[in-house]
């Protein structure tokens, strides 16, 4: 939240953005002005109307973005979600929406499947809206909404991170003694983490287990699948286990000889990125099978039982550093080091609509160069990449003042 609270209070003069999108777009999604699949880069620049786009988040068919000045941007598909205050918003009719709150920033955001979940700076509080029929907007119901509503249960208590599954969402509480992470929504799969035995739903926030005692600097969900890493590197997973993994109803520690710096997840796996910018994957048998297989253990979760998963290291990077990562449903993508690749955008896995933006439709084993068609000074810009279920966006920043300087 610290870097976004900083990228806020930069001067809009010192900076210049490009922002592209591919893959599925028959919802709008690609905000391109088409509703069609895109197989290659498409440069947008009508959302450069509405000021600098600090972070985007990607769902199902649909996307929330934030501009300077606490803006929010929706556009896209997915009834109940894209519409967040009042009703379908497609790329036709994309509007800019302020929460009612007078001069609210709203610092951290999350697109889930069917619902969507803000974050607010000024007081912590969280707010959610669309489809309720799991609990996942945490009310004490299972009723939809059509606009945001404040998530009660958390009161005062100040809310640091929030992540949306499929039908699930955690939320990760922080205070002066420990970090506790809480879940809601579908937990059939064990996502919940709430009870050592399987939970249906549950509508109103409970404390996950197994985590209490540790400090806890991310989550991150999606699918059916829950993740937590820790301040000394250490990933715990729960839900819908990986690759030949069983599922998880409280959190696990995943066992590696590494540190870990961030984790994506995916529907059907997870993507792994070490503190020294090397990139391993969980799971993703159905599309992008890697090579370079190691069996790993995956131990020390409530029950002390011990399960064994298959862990990939990403090839053909040619010693690149990652530096960033993110996951779609079946795809992935990366950004390497400034000094390798220049900067590059990498994809692969699943590519039946185009969202690995290589011009075709085939799916990639292993990572293949996005052509963005953009020169650039790799000193002067820094790239992030978001992926929804079958789409993605890439965010360039050029720090233009920086020649000045």
């Amino acid at each position: 939240m610290e870097q976004v609270r900083q990228m806020v209070q930069e001067d809009d003069d010192e900076e210049q953005q490009k922002i592209w999108s591919w893959g599925a777009g028959t919802d709008g999604q690609l905000a391109t002005g088409r509703l069609q699949d895109e197989h290659s880069p498409q440069l947008l620049r009508s959302l450069s109307a509405f000021g600098h786009i600090i972070s985007l988040s990607c769902g199902g068919a649909h996307v929330i973005a934030i501009s300077t000045g606490g803006r929010v941007l929706t556009w896209g598909g997915e009834v109940l979600v894209s519409w967040a205050m009042a009703k379908w918003l497609t790329v036709y009719n994309r509007r800019l929406l302020r929460l009612w709150k007078a001069l609210l920033l709203l610092m951290f955001l999350l697109a889930g499947i069917t619902l969507a979940l803000f974050q607010c700076s000024d007081s912590g509080a969280i707010f959610t809206c669309g489809d309720g029929s799991f609990g996942q907007l945490g009310h004490g119901d299972f009723k939809s909404q059509c606009s945001p509503l404040e998530v009660s249960y958390f009161g005062s208590k100040h809310i640091d991170q929030v992540a949306c599954g499929m039908r699930h969402s955690l939320v990760l509480l922080r205070d002066n003694e420990e970090n506790q992470v809480y879940g809601f929504g579908s937990g059939k799969r064990g996502q919940l983490g709430i009870s050592t035995d399987k939970v249906k739903s549950t509508s109103l926030p409970q404390i996950t287990m197994g985590l209490t005692n540790l400090k806890i600097i991310n989550i991150s969900a999606n699918g059916d699948h829950s993740a937590a890493l820790s301040a000394d590197g250490n990933l715990y997973t729960w839900g819908r286990g990986f690759g030949r993994a069983s599922d998880a109803c409280v959190p696990r520690r995943f066992e590696a000889a590494f540190s870990l710096n961030e984790v994506a997840l995916g529907w059907n796996h997870a993507l792994l990125l070490t503190r020294e910018g090397e990139l391993f994957m969980l799971g993703g048998d159905r599309h992008g099978v890697l090579g370079d297989s190691q069996k790993t253990s995956l131990t020390s979760d409530v029950s002390g039982k011990s399960k064994e998963g298959v862990m990939q290291i990403i090839p053909d990077l040619m010693g690149s550093k990652v530096v960033q990562i993110a996951a779609g449903a079946e795809h992935s993508a990366l950004v390497t080091g400034k000094k390798s690749y220049n900067g590059s955008i990498m994809t692969w896995g699943w590519g039946e609509h185009g969202q690995l933006g290589l011009g075709d439709t085939n799916d990639q084993t292993a990572p293949r160069v996005v052509s963005l068609g953009d020169k650039f000074d790799e000193k002067n810009a820094t790239s992030r990449v978001y992926c929804g279920s079958g789409f993605s966006f890439v965010l360039r920043t050029y720090d233009v003042g920086s020649e000045k300087r």
